[in-house]
């Protein structure tokens, strides 16, 4: 059975990185797997989504909505945005941090209050945590999607030490030890 994680943010939040990561990890464990950058901006300030799936044989790299089984998301509303791509009885993993889109800024629109409480509201399994602070804790506000991956690690039954190993083979070795503490973090074993 294949299964597909969305992860969504905002250009130069490091969700690249964070499905790099995935991908590797997946891999070794030898799971079929496609990465695929849908669409976005990677440049600082645009949206970015990339899926994962991985499964036994994994034919496409979209995920349709409706078929998401997590959402990862750097910031809440690139959450609420994709909302409509988790599956029934899926889950998002989000990062409480706010980053103004482009209306917000020049004051077109205002940032949607209660977001994570809204999502909550409609029935969907929430899990909302201030990654920018971990990640700073853990020696760099750079590191929240290494914060996501360790949030993420818990709903999987992979050892922290594969993920860890993951982290070694996809991160400059100058920082996988900030990396490791920033995922133990987002475990909450930090």
């Amino acid at each position: 059975m294949t299964k597909n994680i969305m992860i969504v943010g905002v250009g130069g939040q490091g969700s690249l990185l964070a499905s790099k990561l995935l991908g590797h990890l997946l891999l070794s464990e030898g799971y079929d797997v496609k990465v695929s950058e849908v669409h976005g901006m990677s440049q600082r300030g645009g949206s970015v989504v990339t899926y994962v799936r991985f499964g036994e044989k994994v034919c496409s790299p979209i995920i349709d909505k409706g078929e998401a089984d997590v959402i990862v998301s750097f910031e809440k509303l690139e959450a609420a945005r994709y909302v409509e791509y988790l599956k029934e009885g899926g889950r998002i993993v989000v990062n409480t941090q706010e980053i103004d889109p482009m209306p917000v800024i020049t004051g077109a629109a205002a940032y949607p209050e209660r977001l994570i409480e809204k999502m909550k509201d409609m029935g969907i399994a929430v899990d909302a945590m201030d990654c920018l602070s971990l990640a700073e804790s853990a020696g760099s506000a750079k590191a929240v999607n290494i914060v996501l991956m360790g949030r993420l690690s818990n709903y999987f039954d992979i050892p922290v030490e594969k993920w860890q190993s993951a982290i070694a083979a996809c991160v400059p070795e100058r920082f996988v030890e900030l990396n490791h503490k920033a995922f133990l973090a987002g475990r909450g074993d930090a």
